[in-house]
């Protein structure tokens, strides 16, 4: 696999009156971590951090200077049966919106396996020998047996479309009738024990160097409720160096504009009740979005928050899951007679009306953003990234930049960042450094956007549950609230922690400020959170937020 030519902003031949407000930024962000040009492109892969225990290890921690690439791991094409959009009018969407870096997950089928996968690797491979700035990957929208879906996607390489075909064929619950809706899906045991199965061959072609690397994230988990606790953790158990998180925010952010789809639509098109597959344990209020945000992540002590009192890293992220833009004027072409997508594996190019058609969308890039920590520019880079949990995702452009540190007080060095973990004694002093870039320039809807808090959420660690359905984290909560309204420019919050008797993590999480309640689980949880809007009265550009995975804490014999 070659390496990828360096992004304009990242390139010091390219002069900076060529780049856009964004682009000066981050440059200057590339600059203070101290990886400009050659050091960008030449640098690590940046391997994971060691999930090392509270027992083991020398005190401390420390994690290299990291540049931050943003990207999308969930977009689809006319590869996929119910999407619209060719692959380069996507990946051109995708580069005008300031990725570096982007997953096509098409949606499986027989057409798909037969036909479709191997036909959009070779517009993949065209459009990353024409275009060597933008990281393109080629993924699969897995029907997980007994459950939702999952962003699957490989390192490029010479295998990566047979891995992704392979997979779908043996293991995709769509195919084999073990969904939601088809013959199979009542029984549960063997669906869940088919998926539990994929993730290990998954991770089993990674140890045998079939392919580089592959990667798996849930996608929309609390959509149709169907994701239950247990099955997430088993997954994550059946490979964690695989199966690395799940969507902490849904694509579909425009689903709710309002007077555009109906008067019940939510964000993130969250709009179904529970059904008959739907886990029991999940309260009705788990069916929508809070702040655009999935309940399992938007809910402070909820079950994202239990996964993680277990002490285990789970990545979020956020992606567009583009199939059809808002108040895009294009529809699907006509088939030709005989054809359909079983015998093509593609749909017809789509065809400009030059009237809105119906959608959900926004393009990749547009609206949401996962940003992934790296010390190169580079496929691999990306992936290690990912894995190593140094990702923090914004809505509606809603900062520049963002860099974490949590350090003890008499440590030098810069610290360890998001995804990592710090050992430290009892009653030790750690200060977290909270690096803020604030928005240079309006948005797509024309919105400067201004951060006006940020949050600190600490919870304890207590290892693995008993309970495999649990979803709460009780000791959980926001325990420090930074209002920063008027704050420009890049500056620094210093927040004084202390490690306690038992091990914990911290992870932040702030807004623009202009919708925040109670929490889900109380105001002693979680005084000012997201909240859900009223059905069809969802701005998305008027509510915006960012939120990090946690940096874990290990103390010396907890």
């Amino acid at each position: 696999m070659t390496d990828q030519q360096l992004p304009s902003w990242a390139d010091p031949s390219v002069s900076p009156s060529d780049l856009d407000a964004q682009g000066v930024s981050r440059r200057g962000l590339l600059r203070r971590a101290g990886l400009f040009g050659a050091a960008f492109a030449l640098g690590s892969a940046a391997t994971p951090a060691s999930a090392a225990t509270a027992d083991a290890g020398p005190l401390g921690g420390d994690d290299p200077r990291l540049a931050y690439l943003v990207g999308d791991h969930h977009v689809h094409s006319v590869y996929s049966h119910d999407a619209k959009y060719t692959f380069s009018q996507q990946a051109k969407a995708a580069a005008t919106y300031g990725l570096d870096w982007m997953v096509f997950n098409e949606h499986s089928n027989f057409g798909h396996a037969s036909y479709g996968a191997k036909l959009e690797h070779q517009e993949i491979l065209k459009a990353r020998a024409a275009n060597p700035r933008q990281l393109i990957f080629q993924g699969l929208e897995w029907y997980i047996p007994a459950a939702e879906h999952c962003t699957v996607f490989a390192a490029p390489g010479p295998h990566e479309v047979d891995l992704l075909t392979r997979f779908e064929l043996a293991y995709d619950g769509k195919l084999l009738g073990y969904t939601e809706g088809s013959a199979g899906a009542t029984d549960t045991a063997r669906n869940e024990a088919h998926a539990v199965k994929a993730i290990r061959w998954l991770a089993e072609q990674r140890r045998t160097g079939y392919v580089d690397d592959v990667l798996v994230l849930a996608n929309h988990p609390l959509r149709l409720g169907i994701d239950s606790p247990h099955e997430m953790r088993n997954w994550r158990d059946a490979a964690p160096e695989i199966m690395i998180g799940m969507e902490g925010a849904p694509g579909a952010q425009g689903a709710a504009l309002p007077g555009w789809r109906s008067s019940t639509s939510i964000r993130g098109e969250y709009e179904n009740k529970p059904s008959a597959q739907s886990w029991a344990g999940y309260p009705a209020d788990a069916y929508v979005t809070y702040g655009g945000f999935d309940w399992a992540t938007a809910t402070v002590g909820g079950l994202w928050d239990s996964m993680l009192a277990e002490g285990r890293l789970f990545s979020i992220t956020t992606n567009s899951d583009n199939h059809r833009t808002v108040f895009d004027t294009w529809k699907n072409g006509d088939w030709p007679a005989g054809q359909n997508f079983d015998t093509t594996g593609k749909l017809p190019d789509p065809v400009n009306t030059d009237t809105p058609q119906p959608g959900s969308d926004f393009w990749p890039g547009q609206f949401s953003r996962t940003h992934v920590g790296v010390t190169r520019y580079g496929y691999r880079a990306v992936m290690a990234g990912l894995r190593a949990g140094r990702v923090w995702l914004d809505h509606g452009h809603l900062l520049d930049g963002l860099d974490v540190r949590l350090k003890r007080d008499h440590d030098h060095g810069r610290g360890v960042t998001l995804g990592g973990r710090l050992r430290v004694r009892k009653g030790e002093k750690l200060t977290l450094n909270v690096t803020v870039t604030t928005a240079s320039r309006p948005n797509s809807r024309g919105i400067l956007p201004e951060l006006a808090h940020v949050d600190v959420i600490r919870g304890a660690v207590r290892g693995p549950v008993a309970d495999r359905d649990a979803w709460r984290a009780p000791d959980t909560k926001v325990v420090r609230t930074k209002d920063v309204s008027g704050r420009k420019g890049t500056y620094t919050l210093r927040i004084p922690l202390t490690a306690g008797d038992e091990s914990f993590y911290v992870r932040l999480r702030g807004s623009d400020g202009n919708r925040n309640g109670t929490g889900y689980l109380g105001a002693s949880v979680d005084p000012h959170g997201p909240i859900p809007h009223v059905p069809g009265d969802g701005d998305p550009w008027a509510d915006t937020w960012f939120y990090s995975n946690p940096v874990f804490v290990d103390v010396a014999g907890a």
